[in-house]
């Protein structure tokens, strides 16, 4: 198409996007108390105190450490009730404003391009959902890691804000650190990486998510850190073992030959003219060959 019908397309493209995002975000406005009970339960139950300042100090457990959850100012609950609102229009209407997205870029993809834009789509999405679930069940645990911090008879004072940033970060690390794999997949396809050259980052990638799941759970509980890094671990290799049959596979296509949808290579390295007479006096048909009249006449009249 022409260049303002591009523009065109992509401006109703990023309309509808836009429209389903506000509709969902005007939904989602009516049940933020829901959705910021779920998204901070787990914290909560984990370290949040449950009492006055009055009933702690005159209670025996206030020897733990344990976090008030507070909203500063007067603007602040309308504030974070728009910015849950958002955020649960965005997540929720994701799969319309990715439709959008894929409408404007499919027609211009091939064949085997559309497929591999399928497979990382159909991939990436379960791996990033598989990530936040983690994060989710983790939270519990490094709150409370975090809370012993406190120091002793010094009140925590926990902004819900705050609370929701540290979840959504630790949602958003979680579920793009599942996402390496499909990153190492994506580069084998291509042709920057290899299969075999991943292979043999293997002993610095497992010591990597070691430290990454270390840092991102600190919690003193093994279990908790291999639970992150186990998955990490198993998914890596598991993209290294497609990259090592993808370039196999890639060999023996490039010995086929281009793809029906494929341009083939071009040689376009100038050549003597003395050589290009003598290749077309070679390749001319059999009575072409001669110069010998027949009738009077030569054979290209």
């Amino acid at each position: 198409m022409p260049l303002a019908d591009h523009l065109r397309e992509l401006r109703n493209r990023l309309a509808k996007a836009m429209l389903a995002i506000v509709v969902i975000t005007i939904v989602a406005a009516f049940f933020y108390n829901d959705i910021i009970n779920f998204l901070t339960k787990p914290v909560l139950d984990s370290v949040g105190c449950g009492e006055t300042f009055e009933q702690l100090a005159k209670s025996k457990s206030s020897s733990h450490p344990c976090a008030q959850i507070t909203i500063n100012g007067l603007l602040a609950p309308f504030t974070l009730a728009l910015q849950v609102s958002l955020m649960a229009g965005v997540v929720f209407a994701s799969p319309i404003w990715l439709y959008q997205l894929w409408a404007f870029v499919a027609p211009g993809l091939h064949k085997h391009e559309k497929k591999y834009a399928y497979a990382f789509v159909g991939t990436g999405v379960p791996l990033f959902f598989g990530g936040a679930f983690f994060a989710y069940k983790v939270l519990p645990t490094t709150a409370k890691v975090l809370i012993d911090f406190t120091p002793h008879g010094v009140s925590n004072l926990l902004p819900l804000d705050d609370l929701l940033q540290l979840v959504t970060r630790m949602v958003i690390v979680f579920g793009l650190s599942f996402e390496l794999p499909l990153l190492l997949i994506m580069l084998n396809l291509t042709g920057v990486l290899s299969g075999k050259r991943m292979l043999g980052w293997w002993r610095a990638m497992i010591l990597g998510i070691t430290v990454f799941a270390a840092v991102a759970t600190p919690s003193t509980d093994p279990l908790s850190m291999l639970a992150l890094a186990g998955p990490i671990w198993v998914l890596y290799f598991g993209a290294v073992v497609f990259s090592i049959f993808n370039d196999k596979r890639k060999r023996r296509r490039e010995e086929m030959g281009p793809a029906d949808d494929e341009a083939s290579d071009l040689d376009l390295t100038p050549e003597d003219i003395g050589e290009v007479e003598t290749v077309s006096a070679s390749r001319a048909l059999p009575e072409q060959a001669t110069t010998d009249r027949v009738n009077g006449y030569d054979d290209v009249t």
